[in-house]
């Protein structure tokens, strides 16, 4: 059944294969939910949720600083509302593509079910690079992206948050857009100012959440973060807050990297080392490199791109945080890890571990957080801002950060209940096979409910 559905996916989806990587690790999770489940099989469940509810594709012409006129591509994938409005975010990269943008879409779906919070999935982007452009061209780039997607949009119908190129800044352009085509002011984006209809927490959700799950798991095996060597890759805003909530629970962060290398300090990254690395990357748009340069106890490694692995995996440690790119972790990465001690890996970004890697934690018994639960906290406090902006309240940070632990929380509880009950045996814990189907039942579910539409 779920092989049927899946090779009517790659047929009707061509050349899309992060899309194809994404799908088929779910449909794999899903064969003992569809047996005991024919009720699924006769709606064709799996292949409705496979398949776009809306594909919005635009072009985004814009005028740069030089007076030449640019354009772009942009996208909104609308994947599925059975539970809630669309929500993901917008990623700005020139790697952005169709494939990309329905592989995301589709983790989209799961990741917001487990949250608990009524969300359905979406995301979207467009193939513009904000690296090195002006504040200005920035502006008109989002003003023009905004002009098309704006008439897609709405609180109840689709919200759209920030991601790999869309901060703080691209938000406040988007919205203030939407805000005067729309002539509303309504919480129809997520990630805004504190000032204008933002939440706390925001911007450290997705570092924290996967911290907390990874947190999660190893307390369900009687161990805890306190004294454990923990590598994190990347050292954005997701790497960032996961190495301040590392250091709050008492681990110890030993590596950042940037596209072109990493930074591994032995005596570990301390909260200056951290501000050092977030003033940075935030403020100066600097590389990763630069760390090395100052600190005398940390070696700078440059990283060959087209190389079989990435030596940032092969450093001595208990815990992996990939916290960069999809498919960043490789079967070679993965070896060196289990090799070197790394008993915990948990996944602050999206679907950042390839399959056969993701195999071989799992055959070696490395407790694996998947993305779509253990980077959940980035869309939970998105749905917390989405609560906020309908009561008109603010809620403190004390408040936000104690209902994103406890979302967190729930998330393992629900994942690792799933995974016992469709295990196949009693002592397989396997969180890819639970976050999927505890993610899952709860859309399908709905989906039956509301009938075929």
């Amino acid at each position: 059944m779920t092989k049927d559905a899946f090779n009517k996916v790659t047929s009707t989806n061509p050349n899309e294969p992060e899309f194809h990587q994404a799908v088929k690790e779910v449909f794999d999770s899903l064969i003992p939910v569809m047996e005991k489940h024919p009720e699924f099989r006769a709606a064709k469940i799996l292949e409705r949720i496979a398949e776009p509810e809306r594909v919005i594709m635009f072009s985004v012409p814009w005028v740069d600083d030089r007076g030449e006129v640019q354009v772009n591509k942009g996208f909104r994938i609308e994947m599925n509302s059975a539970i809630g409005p669309y929500k993901g975010g917008l990623r700005f990269h020139p790697t952005v593509n169709l494939s990309i943008l329905k592989f995301l879409a589709f983790e989209q779906i799961f990741k917001n079910s487990l949250t608990t919070l009524p969300l359905g999935g979406g995301k979207g982007g467009s193939n513009f690079d904000p690296k090195g452009k002006s504040d200005n061209e920035v502006m008109r780039f989002c003003q023009a992206f905004m002009r098309e997607l704006f008439r897609h949009l709405g609180p109840n119908t689709d919200v759209p948050a920030g991601d790999i190129g869309v901060g703080g800044r691209e938000i406040g352009y988007l919205f203030g857009s939407y805000k005067k085509l729309a002539n509303e002011f309504t919480g129809v984006l997520t990630g805004k100012g504190g000032n204008w209809g933002g939440s706390l927490i925001r911007p450290e959700a997705t570092g924290y959440g996967a911290v907390y799950f990874a947190e999660e798991m190893l307390k369900a095996n009687g161990k805890d973060l306190k004294g454990k060597a923990c590598l994190i890759s990347g050292s954005g805003n997701v790497a960032q807050f996961a190495a301040e909530k590392v250091l709050d629970l008492g681990g110890k962060v030993v590596t950042f990297s940037d596209s072109s290398g990493f930074i591994y300090d032995e005596q570990g990254i301390d909260r200056d080392k951290l501000a050092f690395v977030m003033e940075l990357k935030n403020v100066k748009r600097g590389r990763i490199k630069e760390f090395a340069d100052k600190y005398n106890s940390a070696v700078y490694t440059p990283v060959d791109a087209n190389a079989d692995h990435n030596p940032l995996w092969g450093v001595k440690a208990d815990v992996g945080l990939p916290c960069a790119t999809q498919n960043e972790i490789n079967a070679k990465d993965a070896q060196n890890m289990i090799n070197n001690g790394v008993m915990c890996v948990s996944e602050g970004a999206n679907m950042p571990t390839q399959p056969a890697a993701m195999e071989l934690f799992l055959d070696k018994g490395v407790l694996f957080g998947p993305g779509k639960a253990s980077n959940a906290g980035g869309v939970a406090v998105s749905g917390l801002e989405m609560s906020q902006n309908s009561l008109r309240l603010s809620w403190t940070r004390e408040e936000v950060d104690n209902r994103l632990h406890n979302i967190m929380k729930a998330i393992h509880k629900n994942s690792l209940e799933a995974a016992k009950t469709y295990a196949k045996t009693d002592k397989e814990v396997n969180y890819v096979n639970g976050a999927n189907i505890a993610g899952f039942l709860k859309v399908a579910n709905a989906m039956l409910d509301q009938g075929v539409i």
